[in-house]
């Protein structure tokens, strides 16, 4: 009898943390439980898969976020953020990452290692260049690149065929530079500004 409750409470345990593990569909992801308070996070790590800490006048990317493994949602906007450490890449089943309305000069160098990302949202940025690495992101359907201050669109973009949609309004971008980032992505739905009358 003991030796069937042992094994049933590792089962239990098995379980709870594959569940953690597997990645959720839209639907169940928008419904799932949200946290906004870092301290209330941190007492049950396994458990947060959906964070989100906007408006926390945060000037550094926060360390504890790294307690949460099986994060698949982290919306960190509305803050000060320079930078995204580049150890984002601990979060492999990471689906939805929002850091609009920062201050962040570029996106982590190794992003591309996210290869179960499916929505990026870095819009009202000072980006200035994409990393090579994005075009490995083989999963991406969404890039909110709006408002920022790109010159730089890596030719690995074109790997990007699940790509549906990607927004560069408010971007200074040239005719022959618009024309030359559609070709990469025939399939995408671009969002641009009329074409400025600049150079690269």
């Amino acid at each position: 009898m003991k030796q069937f409750k042992t094994l049933f409470v590792f089962l239990i345990t098995f379980i709870g943390v594959s569940s953690h593990a597997q990645l959720l569909d839209s639907v169940t992801l928008a419904t799932y439980q949200e946290y906004t308070d870092l301290e209330e996070a941190l007492k049950n790590p396994d458990n947060v898969v959906k964070l989100s800490l906007r408006k926390k006048k945060y000037k550094e990317f926060p360390k504890e976020i790294f307690a949460f493994k099986n994060l698949q949602y982290l919306d960190l906007s509305k803050n000060s953020l320079k930078d995204l450490s580049d150890s984002l890449t601990r979060f492999p089943n990471l689906q939805y990452l929002i850091c609009s309305k920062n201050i962040l000069e570029r996106l982590p160098k190794n992003i591309g290692q996210l290869k179960n990302l499916r929505h990026l949202n870095v819009n009202q940025n000072e980006i200035e260049q994409l990393p090579y690495s994005i075009g490995d992101l083989e999963n991406l359907e969404v890039a909110d690149l709006w408002s920022n201050n790109l010159d730089y669109f890596p030719e690995s973009m074109k790997k990007m065929t699940k790509l549906k949609l990607m927004d560069l309004r408010n971007i200074l971008i040239p005719r022959a530079n618009q024309d030359a980032i559609q070709a990469m992505l025939p399939n995408t739905k671009i969002y641009f500004s009329p074409p400025c009358n600049c150079s690269w």
